[in-house]
């Protein structure tokens, strides 16, 4: 399962960088159920980083790192996932704490990933 996961966490990386323009420095991905869940950190760009150093700004990043994330996967159907599970993206829950800079991404598949993957090297 570990290398499913970590081929996961890579997938997300690049779509992160080709959407977004950067992809977060560390992912560390975790099946359970139909859920692939990564954490992140280094998520920020330098210019981010600068903008969240007045209140509003992180008010305003925090924001956009949520939502803005979701819609993109909403746009731009993430069809290498699909592919490398075999299974169809569901939804995607996002949230990031702008201050330590790290992230929690929730991918939702319509099959049981622990399950499908728990055999597998």
């Amino acid at each position: 399962m570990a290398k499913y996961e970590a081929e996961f966490s890579n997938l997300v990386r690049s779509f992160r960088k080709k959407h977004m323009g950067k992809g977060p420095s560390r992912i560390s991905t975790t099946f359970c159920k139909n859920w692939a869940i990564c954490e992140m950190e280094g998520n920020l760009s330098p210019v981010e980083k600068f903008i969240a150093s007045a209140e509003d700004g992180r008010q305003m990043l925090r924001a956009a790192r949520t939502e803005m994330v979701k819609e993109i996967y909403r746009k731009n159907r993430p069809y290498e996932m699909e592919e490398l599970l075999g299974c169809n993206f569901v939804d995607l829950f996002v949230d990031i704490d702008i201050e330590q800079d790290k992230g929690m991404s929730i991918f939702i598949f319509d099959e049981n990933l622990e399950e499908k993957f728990s055999n597998r090297k």
